[in-house]
């Protein structure tokens, strides 16, 4: 049997505000502004372009967080986070103009985030006969991982498939929405299930399957063999509303607007023109060039 066909689905942002926050500010472009975050993230992509060698590649990234849908079902959906930093903001647009130059595929949306511009190209790749890569440490790409699939984050050398969501999390891909609705997510301001942890989550999906099913029994919870079961039935039918509401926010969407055909996700050759004035302007080295000379036609 032929082997399917890979893509990559890099989450942009993840590594962008890593290499923000990993990076010393002491690098600047031609204007003078920083480009710390910009210069590590170009290293992030040569690694895994050098490392993969992909055929098909997609890089999302995050608008602004305050125009996404899932505001309009919970207004106080990342509501903590403080506004991202004008000088990260603006090493974003770098960011991108460096994927587009290796020939990636970007994805951008004001009114979905990066994990569904990745859900909705995923799907569109599947049914078009593609397995995936999805190159990011977030556990809620968990819920994409499919037969074939992998999850992959490169700078830690740690990747894993459906087994491995199920050894991470305690759930099966097909879970882990409900798994977050359930435990909630303090990082985006997803409230969850108050009292319920991420080992009782998981016990009671395996008992009963999906969230529906859990509120639709709640009843039955107390009579589990498991330590708080009582205190768990309780609390789910008195929360029942928010564990709906959190599912709400935990699905990664499907039907967000990407490319339409596989081959819009083929990766492109470098210009080489283009791609040395993008370098000037960033200030980007002797050895960061000589890398992306080697890796100008895609293979």
């Amino acid at each position: 049997m032929a082997l399917k066909p890979i893509a990559h689905l890099v989450d942009g942002s993840l590594y962008v505000c890593r290499a923000w926050f990993a990076q010393v500010p002491d690098i600047t472009d031609a204007d003078g502004a920083p480009v710390h975050a910009v210069h590590g993230f170009t290293r992030f992509l040569l690694d895994l372009f050098e490392r993969a060698r992909p055929t098909h590649v997609a890089v999302a990234f995050d608008e602004p967080l305050t125009t996404s849908f899932r505001h309009a079902i919970y207004p106080d959906y990342k509501a903590h986070r403080p506004p991202a930093p004008a000088d990260l903001v603006r090493q974003f647009q770098g960011c991108k103009d460096i994927a587009r130059a290796l020939g990636a595929t970007v994805l951008v949306d004001a009114r979905y985030e990066a994990d569904d511009l990745i859900g909705s190209a995923h799907a569109l790749l599947r049914r078009a006969g593609f397995c995936g890569v999805i190159v990011s440490a977030d556990k809620d790409f968990g819920q994409l991982i499919g037969d074939g699939d992998e999850q992959w984050d490169p700078p830690r050398n740690l990747r894993w498939d459906c087994a491995g969501v199920k050894a991470r999390l305690g759930v099966t891909p097909a879970q882990v929405a409900d798994y977050l609705a359930l435990t909630g997510d303090a990082t985006d301001n997803i409230p969850g299930v108050p009292g319920i942890g991420a080992k009782t989550a998981a016990i009671l999906l395996h008992h009963f399957g999906t969230l529906d099913a859990l509120l639709e029994r709640a009843d039955e919870v107390a009579f589990l063999r498991a330590r708080g079961a009582t205190a768990a039935a309780l609390r789910l039918r008195e929360h029942a509303a928010l564990a709906r509401l959190s599912r709400a926010l935990t699905g990664i969407a499907l039907d967000a607007p990407v490319p339409a055909h596989a081959d819009d996700y083929r990766r492109r050759e470098c210009d080489a023109t283009s791609i040395e004035a993008l370098f000037d302007r960033l200030r980007l080295g002797p050895l960061t060039r000589a890398r992306v000379r080697a890796l100008a036609s895609p293979v």
